[in-house]
């Protein structure tokens, strides 16, 4: 009797063993990815083995797996994600507490949501769902909401997706992405910002498309800075139409005079160009944002720094207008070494006053801005700077007539200004 127990103990662990072993290559058979499709590796105790993003997408939200996953949890790299099904509507939910992703266009630092839930539901290739974005005090007000779409792309070569968020107050966007930023305790934020957005998957690439209405902000004392002096030596005093002022509107801020602090058009062409490989990196920062850097909240590379930047930008316009912030850049900007100042790197750099200097001399300060310190050791190392860049600058100078142009590109063309010496 013994021997007949022990044989059909036996004879179960075998067929459980045999069954896991072949539902287990059935798993890997059936999400096995085909040549060149969107694959990803997963992990099942001891197991790894290759998956097939696109046939897993399908698999998760056919109308009859998917209300298998409900109450069960998945760790993702954003964080972990709990599956809820709901039968009366035919969508599969997901909620992520927290949640974070990392949006190299940022900063290096991670946006966290303190909640995000998603649901989905597909026909064919097509998936389609709402999304939620909420801030830690879950009020249903404080709610961002919208709609999203997604398209198989054939062949299993990736996911296209679209986002679409409803128009909600800033307040409410800031609530959201930075809640612990100490300036939302004291600042009224005013206006709406709607936002379109397309993701290519696997390869993470996006486009947005913002639009906001009347953003105000009062109360961060911006005002104080009318009466403000410079650390950086004497004030250049420096005219609207001075031509440093020119070349620098021209080099950092082409739209200066008509942004209200911040330029949509040149944050989406700064995230686009910021994709591509092989590009020089390029800035979205208004003059305004620059200077609310070099003043209020410093240089670290994170999305809150750029968001609370934002806010002094906005408020600024308002509280100190145009020849005011163009006068507090001039006088507070770094130019190299431990120079900061138009009128410290003009008596540095060419032995006058910023009011003195000849056209191609502003034209090769202004150049010298979007990366100071680099280019500094370039005109030391190679007696000049970047030919392309002041070119670039000299024939992006407004306000001159055609005579003026030309005659500033033949003296940017042959300017050969002697290097500076090194700083003490």
């Amino acid at each position: 009797m013994k021997q007949f127990l022990r044989f059909v103990i036996y004879g179960l662990l075998a067929l459980v063993v045999t069954t896991c072993v072949a539902i287990f290559l059935i798993v890997k058979l059936v999400l096995a990815p085909a040549a060149g499709e969107w694959s990803t590796t997963v992990e099942a105790g001891p197991l790894r083995f290759a998956v097939g993003v696109p046939t897993a997408v399908r698999l998760a939200t056919s109308s009859w797996f998917a209300p298998r996953l409900d109450g069960h949890s998945f760790d993702s790299r954003f964080g972990t994600l709990h599956f809820a099904w709901k039968d009366a509507a035919g969508v599969l939910e997901v909620r992520c507490s927290p949640c974070s992703a990392e949006v190299a266009a940022l900063g290096t630092q991670p946006i966290v949501f303190e909640g995000l839930v998603a649901t989905v539901k597909r026909e064919g290739n097509t998936l389609a769902g709402t999304i939620e974005a909420t801030p830690r005090s879950a009020e249903a007000a404080a709610v961002l909401q919208g709609q999203w779409q997604g398209q198989l792309v054939p062949k299993g070569k990736g996911l296209q997706l679209s986002v679409d968020i409803k128009d909600a107050p800033i307040a409410r966007w800031y609530a959201v992405l930075a809640p612990s930023l100490p300036e939302l305790q004291r600042a009224r934020i005013g206006g709406t910002l709607a936002l379109r957005g397309q993701v290519m998957l696997p390869e993470a690439t996006f486009a947005v498309q913002p639009t906001v209405s009347q953003f105000t902000v009062e109360g961060l004392g911006t005002e104080a800075m009318l009466g403000a002096r410079t650390s950086c030596g004497a004030p250049s005093k420096l005219a609207n139409d001075s031509w440093l002022a020119r070349a620098v509107i021209a080099a950092e801020d082409q739209r200066f005079f008509t942004h209200a602090g911040y330029d949509l058009t040149e944050i989406v062409a700064s995230i686009d160009n910021n994709q591509k490989e092989g590009q020089p990196k390029r800035g979205g920062s208004t003059l305004t944002q620059q200077l609310a850097k070099m003043l209020v909240t410093g240089s670290d590379r994170t999305a809150e720094r750029k968001l609370r930047e934002l806010l002094y930008a906005v408020e600024m316009e308002q509280t100190l207008g145009k020849a005011r912030i163009l006068q507090l850049y001039l006088d507070n900007a770094p130019w190299g070494g431990n120079l900061c100042g138009a009128e410290a790197a003009a008596r540095r750099y060419f032995k006058r006053s910023a009011r003195s200097l000849e056209p191609a001399q502003a034209v090769w300060l202004a150049s010298m801005l979007h990366k100071p310190q680099a280019v500094l050791e370039q005109w030391r190392r190679d007696g000049q700077i970047d030919p392309d860049r002041t070119k670039w600058v000299a024939e992006s100078v407004r306000g001159i007539s055609r005579n003026q142009r030309e005659s500033l590109l033949k003296s940017v063309a042959a300017a050969r200004f002697t290097a500076p010496e090194a700083f003490p």
